[in-house]
């Protein structure tokens, strides 16, 4: 039998081609984890223009909102859902079933821990402060979600999370206690769940097999009282949802949040 050059050519190409097809099918993209540490706080301007973050504490930590309210916090407690990380290209890497609770009170929830991400380089976050309203409406609630947390209640057979609590006192509200309840998503005039998206600093999220970095997020809770809205603790001091949660809402998307820096890059 005789076989053309050409023949040969096209069979070996043929060959070559298959063979690259059934490789990329087990190449698997290497995958490892990073950590996202909440440091609740206040940050403060002094008149020389020097801002400093201070972290929050419970009970005795004495603060001042944007009007220039005093403030302490007993109770601290939001729930971060829905964590994407972005590349530069514009595409996305969304974390799955990433609901996670952060409590002051609860050093060990501050350290949201991603994990299956694969390798690649990120240049910023987002995710939502809340429970997503597709997840509340399924039920089923274990974990961070169970009703035994204190964050779920129904209101005429439906399901809604706070999505951020918020406890304290402060002298110019009227009855010296502040309790903040930011939650409801059920009607658009009233819904509080927020997307929040944050670019990384100067340097992007380096996501390696060889070690796990950290991105260390600021939170910033005097910033729920002033962006769109200045919250006057005298006129607004108690809140369970409504018309206030959702200025609130708005004040938190706005600038709560901001990436200070990330280890081990």
């Amino acid at each position: 039998m005789k076989f053309s050059a050409f023949s040969l050519a096209a069979g070996a190409l043929a060959l070559a081609t298959f063979s690259l097809a059934g490789c990329s099918k087990d190449v698997a993209v290497p995958q490892t984890e990073f950590t996202l540490h909440m440091d609740n706080g206040v940050a403060t301007t002094s008149t020389a223009g020097i801002t400093t973050f201070n972290s929050l504490v419970l009970g005795t930590g004495a603060y001042k909102n944007a009007n220039g309210d005093d403030f302490t916090v007993s109770t601290l407690r939001y729930y971060i859902s829905n964590v994407t990380l972005k590349k530069g290209d514009g595409s996305s890497y969304a974390v799955p079933n990433s609901y996670f609770l952060v409590d002051q009170s609860n050093a060990d929830t501050q350290d949201l821990t991603m994990t299956g991400v694969p390798v690649g380089d990120y240049t910023g976050i987002s995710f939502v402060v809340g429970v997503d309203s597709a997840r509340s409406k399924a039920g089923n609630f274990t974990g961070v979600l169970n009703a035994d947390k204190g964050l779920l209640w129904t209101m005429n057979g439906v399901n809604e999370f706070i999505n951020l609590e918020l406890k304290g006192n402060s002298p110019q509200a009227r009855t010296g206690a502040l309790t903040f309840h930011i939650a409801g998503y059920i009607h658009s005039t009233t819904n509080t769940i927020r997307t929040v998206t944050v670019p990384f600093p100067s340097t992007n999220l380096l996501i390696r097999t060889d070690h796990s970095p950290e991105v260390h997020m600021q939170v910033d809770i005097a910033k729920m009282f002033s962006g769109p809205t200045k919250i006057k603790f005298a006129d607004t001091y108690n809140v369970m949802g409504g018309a206030p949660a959702v200025q609130i809402a708005n004040n938190i998307q706005a600038g709560m949040f901001t990436v200070s820096h990330i280890h081990a890059n």
